[in-house]
C-alpha cells in the first residue's frame, strides 16, 4: 500500500553551487558542458554514500572558471529580502510552512501538502524571490539566481516532520549564524493526526491498516 505524502522538504540550490557532475550527485539527467564532463561524471539523485566535505569544495574550485556567471552566495540582506518574498507567496498560496532555512548558498523548507504540487510550489518561491532579489538590487537583471528546481524529500509521517523541522532549523546555526525565526513558519501541531482530528480522515484510515 503507497503511502499519503502529507508534506515535502523542498531544497534547491543558488546558481553554480550543485552542478550535474557534482560528487554528491544531482537531479540533472544529461550534461550540457563537456568540460563538466571531464570533471567528473554524471549520477541522478543524491549518491548513498556522499563525499567528503573537501571533495566538494575541490569539485567547486574546479569548476568555477566554467560557469558563465560568477558564483555568488547571499549575504544577510539578500537573505532577508528572500525570506519577505517567502512570506508573500505563503501568505498568497495559503501555504502552511512548518520549517524554513535560508543559507548562503542554498534554501530549505518544509510546507504541508497542498493543492500545488511540489514541483509548483518550488517555482512559484523561486519566482518570487529572484524578482524581488533583482528589484532590490542583489543581481543583476543577467545573473541567474537559482540553479535548478532542487529536489523534494516526500514525507508520509508525522515523525518525519518532526525529524526534519530540527535538521532545517539547526542549518544556519552549523555554519556560524545566527538562529532563523521567519513570521510565515507555523508551529508544527502534528498534522494530519493532530487533536481533534477525525478518525475517519483518509490518513488516519490509512495509518490503522499498517
Amino acid at each position: 500500500m503507497n503511502p499519503i505524502v502529507i508534506a515535502y522538504h523542498l531544497i534547491w540550490t543558488a546558481y553554480g553551487w550543485w552542478l550535474p557532475t557534482d560528487p554528491r550527485g544531482s537531479m540533472s539527467k544529461w550534461v550540457a558542458l563537456d568540460v563538466l564532463k571531464q570533471l567528473g561524471e554524471l549520477h541522478y539523485g543524491r549518491k548513498v554514500i556522499q563525499p567528503k566535505s573537501w571533495e566538494v569544495r575541490a569539485y567547486l574550485r574546479e569548476t568555477e572558471d566554467v560557469l558563465r556567471f560568477p558564483r555568488l552566495s547571499f549575504d544577510e540582506a539578500a537573505r532577508d529580502c528572500i525570506a519577505r518574498a517567502f512570506a508573500s507567496v505563503v501568505e498568497t498560496c495559503k501555504y502552511t510552512c512548518y520549517a524554513c532555512a535560508i543559507m548562503p548558498d542554498h534554501v530549505h523548507i518544509l510546507i504541508r501538502k497542498h493543492r500545488h504540487t511540489f514541483e509548483e510550489m518550488v517555482q512559484n518561491l523561486q519566482r518570487e524571490s529572484h524578482l524581488l532579489l533583482r528589484e532590490e538590487g542583489h543581481r543583476d537583471m543577467e545573473h541567474p539566481v537559482w540553479g535548478g528546481h532542487g529536489w523534494s524529500v516526500f514525507l508520509d509521517h508525522p515523525d518525519d516532520i518532526w525529524r526534519t523541522i530540527p535538521y532545517i532549523d539547526e542549518n544556519p546555526l552549523k555554519i556560524g549564524l545566527a538562529k532563523q525565526v521567519h513570521p510565515f513558519v507555523k508551529p508544527y501541531d502534528n498534522w494530519p493526526l493532530h487533536e481533534g482530528h477525525s478518525p475517519n480522515s483518509p490518513y488516519a484510515k490509512r495509518m490503522r491498516k499498517h
